[in-house]
């Protein structure tokens, strides 16, 4: 029987920054920085314009009806592709009606009067979700090109602790022919050493031919000899066979959720980098409905699936960045990567 062909490597999300989006200010600044991008991106004048466009009425949303509005601004590259993309995060009111905010002319008092449904259309992909009382989040990709490009089943986020502009925690996935594989690191500490730890840790994932968890800890853990060391947790999902496997070294989270159940995955005690106890994977059995989320210690694990009606149905990267938002702790950095397995 012949191996089906691996798909693609998954996009690597380079982060522009963080933008507090309290006042017009703050949204102008998230428009130029996205603008600057897709320009160091390639992109024509008009598709430039259009980053700038859906930049701006997202901000006025923001900062006019939310509550401690952010947005990150990232870019993409897979292959000779590349897109801007913009999370958007606030803490409430929350829409009560997303269809109708969708809808093209639907806009806000004092926006900029295109409405959510035109930023639906502008866009290559767009997802949102909102809880009355709990906020929105809102996610936008924009190709160089429209592009009919599915939506992405492994994505992250990663956010640095009050105060530091750099994150010692991040994320990386590609996809093996049975699944994707992905890895969640948090460098010791904070600021740029960690920062480094991080980043040695995600080019030893992304240089090595391993294919499976236990093995990918293994090799990060003697790549990463030279820096201050991190807790590092990989997982490897098969759809077909519903199972995941994971293995960790440190407290990288890792879980199955469905609803209000989900399984812990388990990592064993140490420091990749210095030293870890025998590394080993194990495997746990994937429910139709359930996903898989990794998270770094600076987000807590008092979170369930079930207070958030519908938000499965919703990407990866909505689910990866609601749970950041309402479980992510500001004394540290915080990672969240979430997996679907259809």
């Amino acid at each position: 029987m012949s191996r089906r062909p691996a798909p693609p490597a998954a996009p690597v999300p380079e982060e522009v920054g963080w933008f507090d989006v309290n006042t017009s200010a703050g949204a102008g600044m998230a428009r130029r920085a996205a603008a600057a991008a897709a320009d160091r991106l390639g992109f024509d004048e008009t598709r430039t314009t259009e980053v700038a466009i859906v930049v701006s009425e997202v901000g006025s949303n923001l900062y006019k009806h939310g509550d401690r509005g952010r947005i990150v601004i990232r870019c993409l590259r897979s292959g000779s592709r590349a897109a801007v993309e913009l999370v958007a995060i606030d803490a409430g009111p929350g829409m009560a009606d997303l269809v109708l905010s969708r809808r093209d002319g639907h806009s806000t008092v004092g926006t900029l009067g295109i409405g959510m449904g035109a930023i639906a259309r502008l866009s290559s992909q767009y997802d949102a979700y909102s809880g009355l009382g709990r906020g929105t989040v809102l996610t936008v990709r924009l190709w160089s090109h429209k592009s009919d490009s599915t939506e992405p089943t492994v994505g992250g986020l990663c956010r640095p602790t009050a105060g530091e502009q750099v994150c010692g925690d991040r994320f990386v996935s590609r996809m093996h022919v049975d699944g994707p594989l992905m890895m969640v690191v948090d460098g010791l500490g904070h600021g740029p050493l960690a920062a480094a730890a991080a980043a040695a840790a995600v080019d030893a994932f992304q240089t090595t031919d391993a294919d499976e968890p236990a093995a990918i800890v293994e090799h990060v853990h003697r790549s990463i000899r030279q820096t201050r060391g991190a807790a590092v947790g990989a997982a490897k999902l098969d759809p077909t066979h519903r199972t995941v496997r994971f293995a960790g070294v440190g407290n990288i989270a890792g879980f199955v959720a469905a609803g209000a159940d989900r399984c812990a995955m388990a990592s064993v005690p140490g420091i990749a980098g210095y030293h870890a106890r025998s590394i080993r994977a194990f495997s746990y059995r994937l429910e139709p409905d359930a996903i898989v989320v990794m998270h770094s210690d600076g987000v807590t694990d008092r979170w369930s699936l079930s207070a958030y009606p519908g938000l499965v149905k919703h990407s990866a990267l909505i689910i990866a960045a609601t749970l950041l938002r309402d479980a992510g702790t500001r004394h540290d950095d915080a990672c969240v990567l979430v997996a679907k397995a259809a």
